[in-house]
């Protein structure tokens, strides 16, 4: 399937620019199986890449001149002066691919300008980490290209830059590092303060298990205020313990820490849920690591609780998901990603996925919500080149 893509987006390449691509590379999206709004309190997390992914194929140019087209999105090849790229200076969805570039060139890369034609599966608005996904095929794609030497982990964090800075977006480091780092059949177990990971196996259908994404077609945009508010409050929170993160609260400590909050109580939900999440990443890594990967499903219902009642970034959607999945027998569910929209998943039994998606789906309709769509998520590479 990926040599397929892989030609028709080279394809696609020839016919707008009048030459072949240097090369085709692609990028996944994500899903984040546990540790949601720890990774800019230096948390932990613990995402795996989608089969979904963001391809380019792409050629370097000399005269600092960056032509960007993307399959996806209505209009002709865009083209941007290396020079004049500037932070928060493009609104459309040139600025994702446009800041890297910046980013690259901004931290002493020699980038000298490319030809870029994009084009993805991964859905957009879905918190399934779209534009992670095409910031890293495009990072990927220029440190091959001009020969840079730079790991994963780097360009994860040059694409951090690119969205925080350039595009706008207070995000953490989670999305990029997930797309950069991944691989086939394990969960992505990474602390997000050393960036040091761990890979651990996560196949659930050896075991008879399947992970279904529930997209609630409800959009999200982490560039809208609650996002900031929320990374606010726990930066406020963090400031008012006296420490530099969240991740510095233990979770044996946690009950003190939150009466030294006093009549913070805002502040107190966004402490409460991010120490918890932590110690629920490490709980699913212990779990799935002594083999007891059905046991994660109630932890991920904990983790929903927290996210819907301390955190307050479901929506009825979301809460809809999980609630119908867990009636209908589902091992766990929560909602995953940024929040306020976007996705549930949903731990089953495989002989329980087609009744679990018929009841998510009928009650839905009953509710007169626009129709979710669901597939399964199967634990997939990171970014690589294809061709």
């Amino acid at each position: 399937m990926s040599e397929v893509v892989a030609q028709t987006v080279a394809s696609r390449f020839s016919e707008l620019y009048g030459a072949e691509p240097d090369g085709v590379w692609a990028a996944p999206g994500r899903v984040n199986l546990i540790g949601e709004h720890t990774d800019y309190n230096d948390g932990f997390v613990m995402p795996f890449a989608l089969p979904h992914q963001a391809v380019a194929a792409v050629s370097r140019r000399e005269d600092g001149v960056l032509r960007l087209h993307s399959a996806d999105v209505e209009g002709g090849v865009a083209e941007l002066r290396l020079d004049d790229l500037a932070p928060e200076s493009d609104k459309d969805w040139t600025a994702y691919p446009a800041g890297v570039v910046w980013a690259l060139r901004e931290a002493g890369h020699a980038v000298t300008g490319a030809d870029v034609h994009l084009a993805s599966t991964v859905p957009s608005g879905a918190g399934l980490s779209s534009s992670a996904a095409l910031e890293v095929v495009v990072a990927l794609a220029l440190n091959d290209l001009f020969s840079l030497g730079l790991r994963g982990w780097q360009l994860a964090r040059l694409c951090q830059r690119a969205e925080n800075v350039y595009v706008g977006a207070p995000v953490g480091i989670m999305d990029q590092t997930a797309s950069a780092c991944c691989e086939a059949g394990h969960a992505l177990f990474l602390d997000t303060r050393d960036l040091s990971q761990r890979q651990i196996p996560f196949d659930l259908a050896a075991e008879g298990m399947r992970l279904l994404v529930v997209d609630t077609q409800v959009k999200h945009s982490h560039s809208e205020g609650e996002y900031g508010k929320r990374r606010a409050g726990c930066e406020k929170g963090a400031a008012l313990l006296g420490v530099d993160a969240l991740r510095d609260i233990p979770y044996g400590e946690l009950d003190e820490a939150l009466a030294r909050l006093g009549d913070e109580e805002e502040v107190r939900r966004l402490v409460r849920h991010v120490v918890t999440e932590d110690e629920r990443v490490e709980r699913v890594v212990s779990l799935l690591e002594s083999g007891e990967t059905r046991a994660i499903g109630p932890v991920l219902v904990e983790g929903h609780a927290s996210l819907r009642d301390d955190f307050r970034i479901s929506c009825p959607e979301l809460d809809l998901v999980v609630d119908t999945a867990l009636t209908a027998g589902a091992l766990g569910a929560r909602m995953t990603g940024g929040g306020f929209g976007g996705s549930a998943i949903v731990l089953a039994e495989e002989a329980d996925v087609d009744a679990i998606t018929k009841a998510v789906t009928e009650a839905f309709a009953a509710a007169d919500f626009t129709a979710p769509r669901v597939f399964e998520a199967v634990p997939s590479p990171g970014a690589r080149r294809l061709h």
